[in-house]
């Protein structure tokens, strides 16, 4: 099942499903359909085992008739918006190897020991579509090619053996980062925070763990999936993956996560970067190959208006265009001189 929050008409958030590429709005087939089910992603989560049920009668119900209209679509949202909390992971490992690499210093064997993630902004999440930024984003504007996972129920003390029956879904994420901001704050020990916290964009729709049954690897530390990962910049190629290659699971990520936390329907978990799904170790790559060469390379990133879009294989493609905001402010200009 594919489960969509989109704006309509009067851009207002509505809950729909995706079925043979047609959006319904949920609470409206629901009502024809003489059975109750929300009108939002967050009151859904809030009893996913009955909802979902409901939905996929609900989904079978409109497959197999035409009396359902389809719903009154705009755009795709942010299949959860502002969730409650926001994690990213650190599950791959050739991304981690490569950047350090490029830097100069070895991989480090903490790696391998446990899987790591950060918080970012919950409350700055979008689906596609503009992304407005500020004058020092774009001072080294990065994508970063993601998938996340949205937590189903509550859950504290999860074992990695049964971390993925917490998931509602999977989905493409988008770690926006501006990579100046985050290298001046990294200095320092702490983050990244002031170079991530502006925009992570979802979407463009959740895909329940069922319609992954074709793809899916067991392991004994939870479930991999085998799908193609893909970047384009401006209709461009850049990346390629494949989501198979986490080396942390998202269940061991949830075990990790939720240890001594209770973790709640509606929290996002991302993955972290897929090996070579970001400029920031791209030109770091790129131009460790130019000088091997005795070229000389001009580093690439994101700039404004323009279109980065992601695409994992069953996950659908998020495409979002970065927009410069009509009154942008700095902040890069205000520090203080180094004592």
């Amino acid at each position: 099942m594919k489960l969509v929050t989109y704006l309509n008409k009067q851009n207002l958030q509505k809950l729909g499903i995706l079925i043979n590429n047609f959006v319904y709005d949920m609470s409206d087939c629901s009502k024809q359909a003489d059975i109750q089910l929300p009108d939002n992603m967050k009151d859904f989560l809030k009893d996913w085992n009955k909802n979902y049920l409901l939905a996929k009668s609900l989904q079978e119900r409109i497959s197999n008739s035409e009396n359902f209209r389809t719903a009154d679509f705009v755009k795709f949202d942010s299949p959860v918006p502002n969730p409650p909390s926001m994690r990213d992971g650190y599950a791959f490992r050739q991304h981690v190897a490569a950047a350090r690499r490029n830097r100069g210093v070895d991989m480090i064997p903490e790696f391998d020991s446990y899987p790591i993630f950060y918080f970012t902004n919950h409350n700055a999440v979008f689906g596609e579509g503009e992304v407005i930024v500020e004058n020092d984003h774009l001072n080294k504007l990065d994508f970063e090619l993601e998938w996340a996972v949205v937590i189903a129920k509550d859950g504290k003390n999860i074992t990695s053996g049964e971390a993925d029956d917490y998931i509602a879904g999977y989905t493409i994420m988008n770690d926006l980062s501006a990579r100046t901001l985050q290298m001046e704050e990294m200095l320092l020990n702490l983050g990244p925070a002031k170079g991530k916290d502006f925009a992570t964009t979802l979407g463009p729709w959740l895909v329940t763990p069922d319609e992954l049954e074709d793809v899916k690897i067991e392991t004994p530390f939870g479930n991999k999936f085998n799908l193609k990962m893909e970047a384009y910049h401006n209709g461009k190629l850049v990346s390629e993956g494949n989501t198979a290659d986490m080396d942390w699971t998202f269940a061991e990520i949830i075990e990790r996560a939720s240890y001594g936390v209770q973790l709640f329907a509606g929290d996002v978990i991302g993955s972290g970067t897929v090996g070579t799904g970001c400029y920031l170790e791209l030109n770091g790559t790129w131009n460790r190959e130019a000088k091997e060469r005795g070229e000389t390379f001009i580093p690439v990133w994101l700039t404004d208006g323009d279109e980065i879009e992601l695409k994992i294989e069953k996950l659908g493609s998020l495409t979002n265009k970065i927009k410069l905001s009509d009154n942008s402010i700095s902040i890069l200009d205000k520090k203080k001189p180094i004592k």
